[in-house]
C-alpha cells in the first residue's frame, strides 16, 4: 500500500486534534469517578464465587456458536426465566452488551409503516438501530412529552398508518437525569403504540430491588426495557424484557443476534448472582443513594452548580481542551475522572461525567470536589 492510502486518516485525526477531540486510550488508576460500576459488584466477592462456582460445575467458557446453533447453554436460558420473573416481564432474550441489544430492537421490530420518535439525546447504539430501520423515525427536543405528541398526530396527519414508537432511556447517560416515564407511557397507550424504555443506568439503582424507573409502571404489553448488566450489575451483557412474540421476532429476525456468537455462558451465571444481590442486599443501594446525596451537596457548595439528582452528575465547561485539561489535573491529583466531548454531546457542551460509585468513600468524594473548585478556578484565570 502506498504512504497516501493512510494519509487520508492521519488528516482526519490531526483534524480532530485541531478540535480538541482527539481520544486515546488511558488506564484506570485513582479514585473511581469514571466507571458505572455503580454498586461496586464488578470486584464483589460475591460475583467472583459464583464465577467459580460456576466453573467448577462445568459451565462452559466460550459458548461456541450462535444461540440458533450449539450456543443455546442452559445458563443463558435460566437467567432469560429469572430476569423475567424479576423485572416483571413476559420474557427476556440475553444480548452479548446494551450496544448490540438496541441495534436490535431499533432495527428489526418497528415495521417500514411505522414511526419511531426517540429523544435526542438517546444513546448512540439506538440511532445505530434506528438508521438500520425500514421505519420512518423523528427526534424531538430532550423530556418534552408535548413534543412527541405533536410528532406523532403530525405523522399522523400526513398519512402515517403504523405504530408510533417511543424511544427514551429512563436516565440518561451523560445528562443524569430522567424520562417522564408515566407521561410517555400514557402517550403511547393513547396512540396504540410502543414505548422502548432503555434503563441502561438506572438498573440496579432505583425501582424497588433495582428494577429501574420503569417498575413504576409496570410492564404492559406494549412496553419493552433493555437492562444492561455491564454496569450496576457488575457483570456484561444487556437482556431485553418484552412480550413473547416480540422476543420470538427477534431470535428469528434480529442480524446481530442470529449471526453472533451467543455471550458466554460464564457471564450468563455471574448476572443470574448479581441479579439474586439486588434482591438480598439492598443496602448497596442506601450506601449509594447516601454518597449520592453528599455528591450533590458538596457540588453546591464548591462549584455552585446544580446536581442532576442522580449518581451521574455532569459538570458543564462547554470548551473541549478546556474539559480535557480540567479531567487531566484532577487525574494527576488521583481522581479518576474522564472528559466527554463531542460528538457524544452536543457541539459546546463538553463536560466532565462525574459518576458515584461504592467504589469510593465519603471523604473521597469530598476532596474531589474541593479540588475541582481549585482546578476550575485555575482554569478561568
Amino acid at each position: 500500500m502506498s504512504a497516501g492510502g493512510l494519509a487520508v486518516y492521519e488528516r482526519k485525526l490531526a483534524g480532530l486534534d485541531r478540535k480538541g477531540r482527539s481520544r486515546s486510550l488511558v488506564a484506570a488508576s485513582g479514585a473511581d469517578f469514571a466507571s458505572n460500576d455503580y454498586l461496586g459488584l464488578a470486584q464483589s466477592q460475591r460475583l467472583g464465587d459464583a464465577l467459580r462456582s460456576a466453573l467448577d460445575r462445568g459451565v462452559a467458557v466460550g459458548a461456541g456458536g450462535s444461540r440458533l446453533l450449539r450456543g443455546n447453554h442452559p445458563e443463558h436460558e435460566a437467567l432469560e426465566r429469572e430476569a423475567a420473573a424479576y423485572f416483571g416481564a413476559a420474557r427476556a432474550l440475553y444480548f452479548a452488551n446494551g450496544y448490540a441489544a438496541n441495534v436490535a430492537l431499533f432495527s428489526t421490530l418497528p415495521q417500514h409503516q411505522d414511526i419511531i420518535v426517540h429523544d435526542a439525546l438517546i444513546h448512540a447504539s439506538a440511532h445505530e438501530g434506528i438508521s438500520a430501520s425500514r421505519a420512518a423515525s423523528i427526534a424531538t427536543s430532550h423530556n418534552d412529552v408535548n413534543a412527541v405528541a405533536d410528532a406523532i398526530q403530525s405523522w399522523r396527519k400526513a398519512g402515517g398508518t403504523g405504530r408510533p414508537w417511543i424511544a427514551v432511556e429512563s436516565l440518561y447517560s451523560m445528562d443524569g437525569d430522567r424520562a417522564p416515564l408515566g407521561e410517555l407511557a400514557e402517550l403511547a397507550s393513547q396512540h396504540d403504540g410502543f414505548l422502548v424504555i432503555d434503563e441502561a443506568h438506572a438498573t440496579g439503582v432505583f425501582g424497588k430491588g433495582g428494577r429501574g424507573l420503569a417498575e413504576q409502571i409496570g410492564h404492559p404489553e406494549n412496553c419493552i426495557t433493555l437492562h444492561t448488566c455491564g454496569k450496576a450489575l457488575g457483570a456484561s451483557g444487556a437482556l431485553v424484557l418484552a412480550p413473547a412474540v416480540l422476543c420470538d421476532f427477534l431470535v428469528n429476525r434480529a442480524r446481530n443476534f442470529i449471526y453472533s456468537t451467543a455471550p458466554s455462558p460464564l457471564m450468563a451465571a455471574t448476572v443470574r448472582e448479581a441479579l439474586r444481590i439486588l434482591d438480598d442486599e439492598p443496602e448497596r443501594r442506601d450506601k449509594l443513594a447516601g454518597l449520592v446525596f453528599l455528591a450533590n451537596r458538596e457540588m453546591e457548595r464548591t462549584i455552585g452548580m446544580r446536581s442532576s439528582g442522580s449518581q451521574i452528575q455532569p459538570i458543564l465547561v462547554g470548551d473541549n481542551r478546556r474539559a480535557v485539561r480540567i479531567a487531566e489535573g484532577l487525574r494527576a491529583e488521583g481522581f479518576d475522572v474522564r472528559p466527554i466531548r463531542p460528538p457524544t454531546v452536543a457541539e459546546g457542551t463538553a463536560r466532565l461525567r462525574i459518576s458515584i460509585t461504592l467504589n469510593v468513600e465519603p471523604e473521597t468524594i469530598s476532596r474531589l470536589f474541593e479540588r475541582l473548585a481549585v482546578v476550575m478556578r485555575k482554569e478561568q484565570q
